[in-house]
């Protein structure tokens, strides 16, 4: 009953981060289409204990937070990165989560990590293997989940002058770009694929992050792939 529980917070946190413009009710329509036995009362619970609904009470900040006022656009590559949580699972139904980021300007696909469970300390392991290839940005910008709100990714952000730039609850088209990344890759990706196992899925996931990078037309880019976008002129401010 728990692992049921939990899989369908992770289900509800998914679809509403895919559907942005729907509502608990169009969500519970979707778990049924789907074939969970949920009625609306308890799907409408858990989408409100996930933040899903504004709180009027701001969130606890970090010392590496900064308010939500307007958000302003990247003007170049590298000024702002954001990543996410999704989640999926193996033929065998076994949950795994996936940690993606991208760069706001160009829309790269900086990683996606894929694992059983990701904490704090490993997405400061994922951002410092970034940070072996390119200059980390100024802000990164996440919602309030455990894994970012954590102490060691705050000790992280502090010590390495990035400032955590964390979304309102509720509004997840606060962070449009990774959510439209995100969109893609479920359809693209996640979808059409079976995973047999976590290293497939490893597998799966990497040959469509380099597509996407590489090879795949961007309407946002003047239908440029994100890391040639990245190499032109127009991604240099």
């Amino acid at each position: 009953m728990a692992d049921e529980q939990a899989a369908l917070r992770v289900r509800i946190r998914d679809l509403a981060q895919a559907r942005v413009s729907y509502g608990y009710r169009r969500i519970h329509v979707l778990l049924e289409r789907e074939g969970w036995e949920v009625n609306h009362k308890r799907v409408y619970r858990l989408y409100k204990q996930e933040g899903l609904i504004m709180r009027a009470k701001r969130p606890r900040r970090h010392v590496t937070a900064c308010r939500r006022e307007e958000i302003p656009a990247a003007q170049s590559a590298g000024e702002s990165w954001s990543m996410d949580f999704m989640s999926d699972e193996l033929f065998n139904g076994q949950r795994i989560r996936l940690l993606t980021l991208v760069d706001n300007f160009t829309r790269e696909s900086l990683a996606i990590e894929v694992d059983r469970s990701i904490g704090g300390q490993r997405v400061v392991e994922v951002l410092m293997n970034i940070a072996r290839e390119r200059s980390l940005p100024k802000t990164i910008r996440v919602d309030n989940g455990p894994e970012f709100t954590s102490k060691r990714l705050d000790q992280w952000a502090y010590l390495n002058g990035v400032e955590l730039d964390f979304i309102r609850p509720g509004k997840p088209t606060d962070n449009a770009f990774i959510e439209s990344f995100n969109g893609r890759f479920r359809q693209e990706c996640l979808n059409e694929n079976w995973f047999l196992s976590l290293e497939d899925a490893r597998e799966k996931v990497e040959e469509w992050r380099l597509y996407y990078n590489r090879e795949r037309p961007h309407g946002a880019l003047g239908n440029l792939p994100p890391r040639e976008f990245a190499l032109s002129g127009a991604a240099v401010s």
